[in-house]
């Protein structure tokens, strides 16, 4: 019995010890940011770092070749095979997956409001909604708002750091990644998945999502590639006004529709 107490324990001993090294390299991580200021920019009033743009370009550069070679035909064929309404069933399922993670963001933020609404969305939708595959909380005005813990650090006060731009994934900044490992490791998700040795539910769900997010940023990827002059300028301006917007709550329905954002001219450059 008491073997059995011990391996029933041991995932949640991991779980938090992964928690608290995550937050110590954090903590490193995010202290050193403000050692890297050989490159700052000043982007319609939004102040960039980005001291490693040299790299970065090299790996965004690989991740345009990846993404009209591989990724890109993926999607098309996924747009192909899967109707709209099929496709829309599957954002609102992950959606409301992630309420427990938007939860806690919430509640960390010191939202009382936001916090209370993840609680009906995630009521009405995996009841009446069919476990989240219809929206219903948001037909009747309970909308879906994106929190992640890099947006709780924004709010804690704590600066981008340094711009990035990850293999495969694409734009982020130091903070925001961070965010994004710290969301990761405490999602519920994959902490069950893992406490009952069923990892491959946790990969298939961070394979759905990836899948979901290429597919709502691939119009405007190539809008951007299409229509300015500085593709890796453009993006990088991009994502800071998205992020700005979600942190400022400035945007209604803030999902991943970057499409909305302003896309800044570049022939003056």
């Amino acid at each position: 019995m008491s073997d059995n107490k011990i391996s029933m324990c041991e995932p949640k001993r991991r779980g938090f010890g992964k928690i608290l090294m995550m937050s110590v390299v954090s903590t490193m991580l995010l202290g050193g940011c403000s050692t890297f200021k050989s490159n700052t920019i000043v982007d319609g009033g939004i102040e960039i770092n980005d001291p490693f743009e040299e790299q970065n370009r090299m790996v965004m550069s690989f991740n345009q070749a990846v993404d009209k070679n591989v990724i890109f035909p993926v999607l098309e064929g996924y747009r192909t095979v899967t109707p709209k309404p099929a496709r829309t069933g599957l954002r609102n399922f992950l959606r409301n997956l992630s309420n427990p993670i938007i939860f806690i963001n919430q509640v960390l933020q010191g939202d009382a409001e936001g916090a209370g609404n993840v609680l009906m969305r995630t009521a009405i939708n995996s009841t009446i909604g069919f476990g989240g595959l219809i929206d219903i909380a948001g037909h009747e005005g309970i909308e879906y708002e994106q929190e992640d813990f890099g947006q709780t650090l924004a709010v804690w006060g704590v600066d981008h750091g340094p711009y990035m731009v990850v293999p495969f994934i694409g734009p982020s900044s130091m903070r925001d990644y961070g965010g994004y490992l710290t969301d990761s490791v405490i999602d519920p998700v994959r902490w069950y998945a893992y406490g009952q040795d069923k990892e491959n539910l946790y990969t298939a769900k961070f394979a759905l999502n990836y899948l979901d997010i290429r597919d709502s940023l691939m119009d405007t990827q190539k809008e951007l590639d299409k229509s300015s002059f500085d593709y890796y300028a453009a993006v990088r301006s991009a994502y800071y006004q998205y992020r700005k917007s979600l942190i400022a709550d400035k945007s209604a329905d803030k999902s991943v529709d970057v499409q909305n954002v302003e896309i800044p001219d570049y022939d003056d450059y």
